[in-house]
């Protein structure tokens, strides 16, 4: 099979392993989500939570982590993949000179907060034009492939995995045949006109979620929904396209029954292909919601920042680690710790290795997400509803403990595997946060240490005029009294800690460009000496990417941030999806998809927008 840059693939040659991280799409019921590539395989879905064991997680092993695959049988068959306008049902077109067909790829939505809610996989085949033959084989591996399992196949269509704890049920036109006990095969014809579902959940499938006749309403029904809540956006300007499948994206990664906002669907994908850099991203980071919630207010939708604010108010009940302060900076999406960093026995994707499960870095201090947390309560007092006392006094404890710890060490955004150091970027959010909570004190009258937020304020401000520049290279740094640039601190201005037309702003803005960026893809750091605690490099950082949009914007320099903008554009894969990094030869990386690329997509549309409209 050849892959093209279109997305499309060709079968002229025996199915690839692994296909590029690029060609795959994404569908989930917001609990939790399954990736689709463009041949139409099933690749990596746990169940029955985003973060849970996966059922298919061939991504990260071929031979061992087991996939949903359906191939057309006969003749030279090119496919292509497209989300239904303005929702995520994904469809794969399989064109021959036999025939086209459909595969509508879906998970039905539940009524919010409904309890009752069933996560299912809905695969409907239709046939648009000719003959075609497709040959369909399920082949699940639970638990990471650790567990063992049986199926047993009945005479109607369906069968059941089991393994000691766990069952998937299947429902389908197709008979099946059992394979080595473990595996469902089925080969089907269609006509034109002529259609056949397959569903899988892990409880039973009644009879009125498969009917013929509620087959077609289940794609519609799901389609509506994201439809209905896209139209809430108050987006119309030039990149709309981008922009509402990025914000279509975050909802992705929503969990609507808590509101908590995971930062990927995908675990173990890398940084560099062969590389050690392999995170699983599939929990709650205060720092990644904190963004998206900003990008969505932006938008328009009030609601999830709602409900991320009732989801954190149970958080701080947790009590104050003498680490990591109020708050963690990870959760799971019910708040606890996520589980210790273990290893997976697979060879990874295309070999990269170790595949990581769970993350160590819940463990780290991180100071900046303080200050990102309250700047975006900040927002949200402003264009939404306003925040409640509780919500207010739980903030003020905050800033208390930001008060007396806001000079120490830490591992700060980036997550270095090295020892705590003095990050400027977190100072910088630190200055942030109570700078923050200066203004809506006096913009609510809200009562609060305003003196002492002030006095600390003032001391960060300070320190990282004083100690976080470096007069030689004319230019912000990663750490104080160091030499090492970082592209966080493209940052400075869209937080309003220096005038985006400041001197030492300008001078940083052209070192990093000098040093981090390549054709107006950027690097987060210099990762060739390994101060970071870890081997190997990875590719350039999106988020970044789109920051340096941001920070050209705010510079006045608009012709070199709209094509830098448009360059980024070109880095998404063929529905608009991005990772988390990219190549330098425009490969993408890292897990898929990425909550902070598309938070800043969205943004850095919106200031540019705001700019070129006017003048």
């Amino acid at each position: 099979m050849s892959t093209r840059c279109d997305g499309a693939t060709t079968t002229s040659s025996p199915t690839p392993a692994y296909l590029p991280i690029a060609d795959h799409g994404v569908i989930g019921d917001l609990r939790t989500a399954a990736v689709v590539g463009v041949d139409g395989r099933i690749d990596w879905f746990c169940c029955p939570r985003f973060y849970s064991p996966s059922v298919f997680g061939s991504l990260l092993d071929a031979e061992r982590g087991g996939a949903w695959t359906i191939e057309q049988i006969d003749g030279d068959v090119t496919t292509r993949q497209f989300y239904l306008p303005d929702s995520n049902v994904l469809v794969t077109r399989f064109m021959s000179d036999d025939g086209v067909a459909e595969v509508q790829d879906l998970m039905p939505i539940a009524r919010p907060h409904d309890p009752e809610h069933r996560t299912r996989i809905v695969r409907r085949v239709v046939c648009v034009r000719g003959e075609v033959r497709f040959r369909m084989r399920i082949a699940p591996r639970f638990d990471y492939g650790r567990a063992d399992h049986t199926v047993e196949v009945g005479d109607d269509g369906r069968a059941t995995f089991e393994t000691a704890e766990t069952r998937l049920h299947i429902a389908s036109d197709a008979q099946w045949h059992a394979i080595d006990d473990r595996d469902l095969e089925g080969v089907f014809s269609l006509r034109t006109g002529e259609s056949m579902t397959t569903v899988a959940a892990p409880e039973s499938i009644a009879d009125d979620c498969f009917t013929h006749d509620r087959r077609p309403e289940v794609v519609a029904e799901t389609v509506t929904f994201w439809q209905n809540w896209i139209s809430q956006s108050t987006y119309t300007g030039r990149w709309r396209e981008m922009v509402h499948r990025s914000a279509l994206t975050l909802k992705l990664l929503t969990h609507e029954p808590s509101g908590a906002v995971v930062s990927a669907v995908t675990a173990g994908l890398p940084e560099s292909i062969g590389g050690e850099r392999n995170w699983d991203y599939r929990y709650v980071w205060i720092r990644d919601t904190a963004f998206t919630l900003y990008a969505l207010l932006r938008l328009g939708f009030t609601d999830e920042a709602a409900a991320f604010m009732q989801w954190l108010t149970c958080r701080f009940a947790d009590g104050e680690d003498d680490l990591t302060g109020p708050l963690r900076l990870m959760y799971t999406l019910d708040g606890d710790p996520p589980p210790e960093e273990t290893r997976l026995d697979w060879e990874g994707y295309r070999g990269s290795s170790p595949v990581v499960i769970g993350n160590a870095a819940a463990q780290q201090r991180q100071l900046d997400i303080y200050g990102e947390l309250i700047d975006s309560v900040y927002l949200f007092n402003k264009y939404g509803p306003g925040i409640s006392y509780q919500s207010w006094t739980q903030l003020c404890d905050v800033a208390a403990w930001l008060v007396d710890n806001w000079d120490a060490p830490d591992q700060s955004i980036w997550e270095v595997r090295t020892e705590p150091r003095h990050h400027v970027y977190s100072r910088l959010m630190c200055w942030v946060g109570l700078e923050r909570m200066i203004r809506m004190s006096r913009q609510r009258g809200l009562p609060g240490d305003i003196a002492g937020w002030m006095t600390a304020r003032d001391e960060i401000f300070t320190q990282i005029m004083e100690r976080g520049w470096n007069e030689k290279l004319g230019a912000f740094v990663q750490t104080l009294d160091a030499d090492r640039l970082d592209a966080s601190l493209l940052l400075i201005p869209a937080v309003k800690l220096l005038a985006p037309t400041d001197d030492r702003f300008q001078s940083t803005l052209r070192a990093i460009e000098d040093e981090l960026v390549s054709d107006s893809l950027v690097f987060r750091y210099d990762t060739t000496d390994g101060h970071d605690g870890l081997d190997g490099g990875e590719g350039t950082f999106s988020l970044c990417s789109f920051w340096y949009v941001e920070a050209l914007t705010r510079s006045g320099r608009l012709a070199d941030a709209r094509l830098a903008m448009e360059k980024m554009f070109t880095h998404a894969n063929h529905l608009g999806l991005y990772a988390e990094q990219i190549g330098l030869t425009g490969e993408q990386l890292g897990n898929l998809p990425q909550a902070f690329t598309h938070l800043s997509l969205i943004s850095a549309a919106i200031n540019l927008d705001r700019r070129l409209a006017n003048g």
